[in-house]
């Protein structure tokens, strides 16, 4: 099943059907990509989304870092529950949105080192930054 895991319908499919699933994603906005994969993410060296910061901080902006992503935790909860409750009930057994995305075959990332800041990836997140754009003649 080729699905974007944002809405983790097509997932919560792939999984009540036992066919292997490739996400196609530039990131996930409470940071699931890296719970599901096991994938680290150091609020200390890896900057995040709207900190104008870059991957060289000094210490209090390291802080901010991690200020900034106290609340991701508290949104993915509120965001990501309904679905939670949607997968347990249509499944018929408790699981979890990281749960539904660690079963996850291939990670298609369009991300590019260029654009965002070098960061961890695991052997089944694949970049593929580009794919969508038009070339110019």
């Amino acid at each position: 099943v080729f699905t974007d895991p944002i809405l983790p319908c097509g997932q919560i499919l792939a999984e009540h059907l036992s066919l292997p699933s490739v996400f196609f994603l530039q990131q996930i906005p409470c940071g699931l990509e890296f719970e599901a994969t096991q994938c680290p993410n150091p609020p200390s060296y890896v900057p995040r989304v709207f900190t104008d910061l870059t991957d060289r901080m000094n210490f209090f902006q390291r802080v901010k870092n991690l200020i900034f992503e106290i609340p991701n935790y508290f949104l993915c909860d509120v965001v990501f529950h309904p679905y939670a409750k949607l997968a347990s009930e249509f499944l018929q057994r408790d699981v979890t949105v990281p749960d539904l995305l660690r079963q996850a075959s291939i990670w298609l990332m369009k991300l590019d080192f260029v654009l965002h800041y070098p960061r961890p990836l695991m052997p089944n997140m694949i970049m593929v930054s580009g794919v969508n754009c038009a070339h110019k003649k």
